[in-house]
């Protein structure tokens, strides 16, 4: 007798790349791909109604991010097993995105390698992170994280404001400004603004 097959529901707003998920997905006899979903409002409504029994999941999408999909989805079902499939490998943004119930964390850029297997073995309830991406989560694990005020401060910094303009948008003086900008350097180990910016956006502290 056969084992039932892996049900597997995808999320993400490039149809092109959910259909070369699909491909994949495809030549495989223990796995079917039995639904898909645009953002992470679509996302809950199919994974309540379909209850599959691995979901891949984007985080950077319009609307609900898949962060925010996965909280809610686990807040459901506290068994639900999801795979982080995206760009970006900084461990900020993957440290998040475990911390919200994701199971494993893959880069698209590794699909053909390692999607299958990671299927099969979170599946399994086991766990399974990208090698790069769980290289730079130890990387890091050390260091201090920004606090939400940094993040603020670092957030009016991308989009170009001065110090008078971010004091100004969060309440606060210009010295404090400075203060939090030494820190932030000092806590991403950079010099300057920009490459703060740089280095905030590569970890997935912010987004650009």
């Amino acid at each position: 007798m056969n084992s039932p097959r892996i049900r597997v529901l995808i999320v993400d707003d490039h149809p092109v790349f959910c259909d070369g998920v699909a491909a994949i997905l495809q030549n495989q006899s223990d796995i079917e791909l039995i639904g898909r979903a645009r953002d992470g409002e679509e996302a809950i409504i199919q994974y309540r109604a379909l209850r599959p029994d691995v979901t891949l999941m984007d985080l950077q999408m319009p609307g609900m991010n898949g962060v925010d999909a996965i909280l809610a989805i686990r807040a459901t079902d506290s068994s639900a097993r999801v795979i982080v499939l995206t760009t970006y490998a900084g461990d900020a943004l993957a440290i998040r995105a475990l911390k919200a119930g994701a199971t494993g964390y893959l880069l698209k850029s590794s699909l053909r390698t390692e999607m299958i297997d990671s299927i099969r073995s979170v599946h399994m309830g086991q766990r399974h992170i990208h090698r790069g991406v769980a290289e730079e989560i130890a990387l890091h694990a050390v260091d201090d994280a920004l606090t939400d005020r940094e993040l603020e401060v670092l957030r009016l910094v991308a989009v170009g404001q001065a110090n008078k303009q971010i004091a100004a948008a969060l309440g606060l003086s210009d010295e404090t400004v400075k203060r939090h900008l030494k820190t932030i350097f000092s806590k991403l180990a950079v010099n300057d603004r920009t490459h703060a910016v740089t280095v905030a956006a590569k970890r997935g502290f912010i987004e650009l």
